[in-house]
């Protein structure tokens, strides 16, 4: 921006925004930096880029632009094509009359303006909004609109008949930065993941087909399909992803593993990638692990306050095992890392041992379990021993070995937390003496099971009340009485969401602590079923029942629900 220093201040001023004390501080910094007065106002916190924006629009007489409040119609967002909407940093508003109005970050921007007249062959005027909001909701609305290939740089790949060698982009690194100028692979591919982060997404699929590439992102627990690349750049692309996570290019035959680390913006950002050859060439899938995930305290974990309680005053025993089940993508990492983090004080030595390490915990002793040199979990828990720890995380229990080195590991003094792939919390007991580890040594050392699910959470943006009909909510185990004292929401779907209806997700769970009488059924080799009916007689709230709550008070839907949990025979929904 290049507003005169005096106006747009002396507003932020007079409205309290800002102390005079604070301007002539940033008014120092901006000489010093040779950057706007805007630009340091807001690095140095004095006001949000938000105020900023406010009072600039103020000085030079147009209107603010709040672009989380307002939906934007997909036929005014196809006026401005995504290549000159990017480039710009302007987003299309809405239609008045033959002229178009538009959101910019600088009013006095003329060469842009006049530029973007030409282009449209309209008037147009302009709203004033803060540089990194345009860009965000140009990320959303551009990514959403009908026909994905308007992305211009899938378009121009596909409109031409450029070939892509092997060796695109060969031998650029990941923190080089992407620019204009880059390889166009290159930026397609930076684009890639630049786009899944900014909607959020967990995963980013490339999966090859005869005719055509499928990209897909994994955005809360659902799979989003994206834009379709020309099948001739299957190999430039392969290759440029196997470059950024120093895999072997000439290796097409065999799976591989890797990661990439770049930067986006003011985030760090590590990738796990894995590729494995199909029939019609190789699939990668690249798992974003973003380090804001694992600071997620116990309490937002979604656990109801009983339950809470409940795991807190668990994870403070001294010894014992804490197991947390569930399918894949069930945030069981999430929520021993929360734990790990309530524990993690100097006085606590923590070590873990995981297959890989996704995230890095400041303060915690990570173990990469390497199959290769034969360094598997049993052999790391023995070693762990020696460490004199107090806590100790098996990233999960795959067999009789490491289930046994667990167990003893807890009967020596430790605590011990691990994972297994079980549907519920009852099954977790079977499944270990499955394993081969005697049932007298299970009833022993494991003090709880928490089984847990994700559920989508309702958009809070375009969240609306909600009246399902009664026969849906006999169906659900939902009561007249329930039902009266609840608040049901549906997302009716925004920019934000995707249109899903859905943005965030919380996690619905059974916490099964081994009473006295679990113990004795476990000694006397009872069934999965049997120990889950009496677990419930005892109190344990089941995962159906945690999820019918987060419908009753507005967090989720029914149909959520349905999608990650079903009614068992013995499941009397309890509130």
């Amino acid at each position: 921006m290049s507003t005169e220093m005096g106006e747009f201040s002396d507003i932020l001023v007079r409205r309290g925004k800002i102390s005079a004390e604070q301007l002539e501080d940033a008014k120092k910094v901006s000489r010093s930096s040779g950057k706007p007065l805007e630009e340091s106002l807001v690095q140095l916190e004095y006001a949000t880029s938000e105020e900023v924006s406010r009072a600039v629009a103020e000085e030079h007489g147009h209107e603010f632009f709040n672009v989380h409040d307002q939906m934007i119609p997909e036929s005014v967002i196809e006026l401005v094509p995504e290549s000159v909407a990017r480039e710009n940093a302007v987003l299309p508003i809405c239609q008045e009359d033959d002229a178009l109005r538009v959101a910019i970050s600088d009013p006095q921007d003329f060469e842009t303006l006049e530029k973007l007249q030409f282009i449209l062959n309209r008037p147009v005027r302009i709203s004033i909004a803060p540089r990194e909001n345009i860009m965000e909701a140009i990320n959303r609305y551009y990514g959403q609109t009908e026909g994905e290939s308007a992305d211009s740089m899938i378009q121009e790949f596909t409109d031409t008949a450029i070939d892509f060698t092997e060796t695109e982009g060969d031998g650029v690194s990941s923190d080089e930065s992407v620019d204009q100028n880059s390889a166009p692979i290159v930026r397609l591919v930076h684009m890639m993941i630049s786009e899944a982060l900014q909607l959020g997404a967990s995963d980013i699929h490339i999966e090859p087909f005869e005719d055509q590439i499928r990209i897909r992102y994994r955005i809360d627990g659902v799979l989003h399909k994206r834009d379709s690349p020309p099948r001739r750049l299957l190999g430039a692309i392969i290759s440029r992803v196997k470059i950024l996570a120093s895999m072997d290019i000439a290796e097409r035959r065999r799976p591989q593993d890797g990661r990439i680390k770049v930067t986006l913006g003011e985030k760090d950002l590590d990738l796990r990638v894995s590729v494995i050859p199909t029939n019609h060439g190789q699939s990668v899938v690249m798992r974003l692990l973003d380090k804001d995930n694992i600071s997620v305290t116990v309490k937002k974990l979604g656990m109801a306050e009983d339950t809470y309680r409940q795991f807190l005053s668990l994870i403070k025993r001294p010894n014992g095992i804490i197991l947390v089940t569930g399918p894949t993508g069930s945030g069981k990492t999430t929520t021993l890392y929360a734990a790990l983090n309530a524990l993690n004080r100097p006085d606590k030595k923590i070590i873990t041992a995981e297959d890989p390490v996704e995230y890095y915990l400041p303060g915690i002793n990570q173990t990469e379990v390497k199959h290769d040199i034969g360094l598997d979990f049993a052999r790391i828990i023995k070693a762990m021993l020696r460490q004199a720890p107090n806590i100790i995380l098996v990233g999960e229990m795959r067999d009789q070995e490491t289930a046994s080195m667990g167990i003893q590991a807890s009967l020596t003094g430790h605590l011990v937390f691990s994972t297994l792939h079980t549907n519920d919390a009852p099954g977790a007991i079977t499944r270990m003496i499955d394993m081969g580890v005697p049932g007298y040594l299970v009833a022993s050392s494991v003090v709880a099971v928490l089984a847990q699910r994700l559920v989508r959470t309702v958009c809070k943006k375009c969240k609306q009340p909600d009246t399902p009909s009664s026969v849906d909510l006999r169906a659900a185990g939902i009561t007249e009485e329930m039902e009266a004292g609840a608040t049901f929401m549906r997302g009716k779907g925004c920019a934000t969401c995707q249109k899903s209806g859905y943005k965030g997700r919380l996690g619905v769970c059974e916490m099964m602590m081994l009473t006295g009488k679990i113990r004795e059924m476990i000694f006397e080799n009872k069934s999965a079923v049997e120990i889950r009916k009496v677990a419930i007689e005892q109190g344990m709230r089941t995962i159906y029942s945690d999820a019918i709550r987060k419908v009753l008070n507005g967090t989720t839907t029914l149909e959520e629900i349905y999608r990650v949990a079903k009614r068992s025979e013995q499941d009397q929904v309890v509130i």
